[in-house]
């Protein structure tokens, strides 16, 4: 038995774990250790289940309590799911032991509903009716729970069926199921009315969707690719939206030329021609709808099919020109997108046209001067050109966007300075980023500008450059654990030379730094800074030393509820 409950124990060890790496609990407050023995003993009562599920469920709710305090929401998955699991494993170790208490079975629905476990209480809903199927009142809350709950009106259909096969005199059996079929139909009734609510308000999307169906269903019935297409229709009435001008021009893709080509060279004159119908439709549609998603649907066809593989030359190099050309278009009347602007230097950078790549770099960051992708872009194609003007250009770009948003830029800069520039202009880059007003860059500056010292300096210069940092804020535990190897590093070093020389009390002072740092920056803002020995630090610590199950209040029981007299507080703290 020890065994057994030493595994169900160290189970638990990387929920605990979690619980006491974001500050939920400590491993000292959550104890099951006697709960877990006492269901494995030779003789097991219900109070003992009952028990230990009300005391997970007890740690269920001060989770949520402590969540809601701090603020913290993450790590559902490991925490709050684990033990859920293992309610549920209780509960069904409980029901196998006694299946015939309707009312355990009722508390394991409860908490499915108020923890919303969907699967499991389909489950727990199984295995009930298969051990309860003379009940006629569990088949009705089964096929509404399925209703209500998960929203399946053929499940609650199919549970109804079941029940009148067991109960086929039950009056109340097919009064529930005639309104469960009457709810249906209002549902129905309701998704129809949006429909045609849709279709008056915006209906565009729909229409043409319908006409297209129309259309693919000639062509794959008719096995011909010259089926009757509602243009007519689509022109008629839509010819101010972008995707009727895009399907009409990519129709012409799929129009018969008579005899089938053999040669490479013939089939290439012919898809040219083809293509050259589709850029002449979205010409037109150009005229009549100059807009931003025009131009996209144009771009988005001239991309694909430069894209396209090709082994003759001189349609690859159409295709090229007719794609740079576009860009160029949609660029001057400030309707390009602007992811479409990566595309664009892709294009350039591999036809070796350095200049203009240059060109169209610059003139995406005057376009969209506040985007940092704009601008990594833009400065990613300057570093490849090797251009002169980069270092300017990072300066601009700092001066354009928002700061908060500004990490990826002095990144790319770091990387840039580092392998272009000389070690004193890296330098001086480095104690710039390090006065940034933005946490997120200054701490990363920290890290790199370790990281580079080590690398130009040695170990000297980067114990230097931590010692003159590590006192400042924001506080970062990288940074800390940075110099902790390095120094680990240059233990083993020591050694291997033979010298007796160590830096254990080094390290143990960098430990000791961090552990301070970060104390610091969790009960101290950085308007108000306070000492470790401030008097607010020190209420902090105290309560957070505090190793106290805060129990929820349980609800009253309704004396009015049939059933109530004896049974545990299990089943009211489980009502939803």
């Amino acid at each position: 038995m020890a065994e057994i409950v030493q595994q169900r124990i160290e189970n638990r060890i990387p929920e605990l774990e979690q619980l006491e790496r974001v500050g939920l609990f400590s491993k000292k407050e959550v104890k099951a250790t006697a709960l877990e023995y006492k269901l494995h003993r030779l003789i097991i009562t219900k109070v003992d289940f009952i028990a230990y599920i009300q005391y997970e469920i007890n740690v269920l709710e001060l989770i949520k309590k402590r969540r809601s305090r701090i603020g913290y929401q993450f790590k559902r998955e490991e925490i709050e799911f684990s033990i859920i699991s293992r309610i549920n494993n209780i509960f069904r170790r409980a029901t196998t032991k006694w299946k015939d208490d309707v009312q355990l079975w009722l508390s394991h629905i409860a908490f499915c509903k108020k923890w919303n476990t969907q699967g499991e209480l389909s489950k727990v809903f199984s295995s009930m009716l298969a051990i309860h199927p003379e009940k006629p009142a569990l088949w009705i809350m089964a096929a509404k729970s399925e209703l209500e709950d998960r929203n399946s009106s053929e499940s609650a259909r199919h549970l109804f069926l079941r029940a009148l096969r067991f109960h086929p005199e039950s009056k109340k059996v097919y009064q529930e199921y005639f309104r469960m079929e009457l709810l249906h139909t209002e549902k129905l009734r309701k998704q129809q009315k949006k429909l045609e609510q849709a279709e008056m308000d915006g209906g565009y999307e729909l229409h043409f969707g319908l006409l297209i169906s129309v259309f693919i269903f000639q062509r794959d019935t008719t096995h011909t690719d010259h089926a009757e297409c509602p243009v007519p229709s689509l022109q008629s009435k839509h010819t101010d939206d972008s995707l009727t001008w895009d399907f009409m021009a990519k129709r012409e893709l799929g129009a018969t030329v008579g005899e089938e080509l053999q040669s490479a060279k013939g089939r290439a004159s012919d898809m040219a021609r083809r293509e050259e119908r589709c850029y002449q439709v979205y010409e037109e549609g150009l005229n009549s709808l100059s807009t931003e998603a025009m131009w996209a649907c144009y771009v988005s066809f001239c991309l694909e099919r430069f894209k396209r593989k090709t082994n003759v030359q001189q349609l690859k190099e159409k295709r090229q020109e007719r794609l740079l050309a576009v860009l160029q278009r949609a660029h001057d009347s400030s309707l390009l997108k602007e992811d479409f602007y990566k595309n664009w230097l892709q294009v350039l950078l591999s036809s070796g046209d350095s200049e203009q790549t240059a060109a169209v770099a610059m003139a995406a960051t005057q376009r969209y001067r506040q985007s940092v992708d704009v601008w990594c872009l833009a400065l990613q194609t300057m570093v490849r050109l090797g251009s002169g003007a980069t270092g300017k250009l990072f300066q601009d770009a700092l001066t354009h966007v928002n700061p908060k948003s500004s990490l990826p830029l002095w990144q790319l800069q770091v990387e840039w300075s580092m392998t272009s520039q000389s070690p004193e202009a890296t330098e001086a880059l480095f104690q710039r980023g390090l006065l940034s007003a933005v946490p997120a860059v200054s701490m990363e500056i920290k890290e790199k500008y370790l990281d580079w010292s080590f690398g130009a300096g040695g170990y000297k210069k980067a114990r230097k450059t931590f010692t003159s940092l590590h006192e400042n804020r924001p506080f970062s535990k990288a940074f800390f654990t940075r110099m902790i190897q390095m120094e680990k590093d240059q233990v083993s070093r020591v050694t291997m030379y033979g010298e007796t020389r160590t830096n254990q009390n080094q390290i143990k002072c960098i430990y000791k730094a961090l552990l301070t740092s970060t104390d610091i920056a969790k009960c101290c803002t950085e308007t108000q800074p306070k000492t470790p020995n401030s008097k607010q630090c020190r209420s902090r610590s105290t309560v957070a030393r505090k190793n106290s199950l805060e129990r929820p209040e349980f609800r009253k029981k309704p004396s009015e509820e049939p059933g109530y007299e004896g049974w545990p507080d299990l089943f009211w703290l489980c009502r939803v």
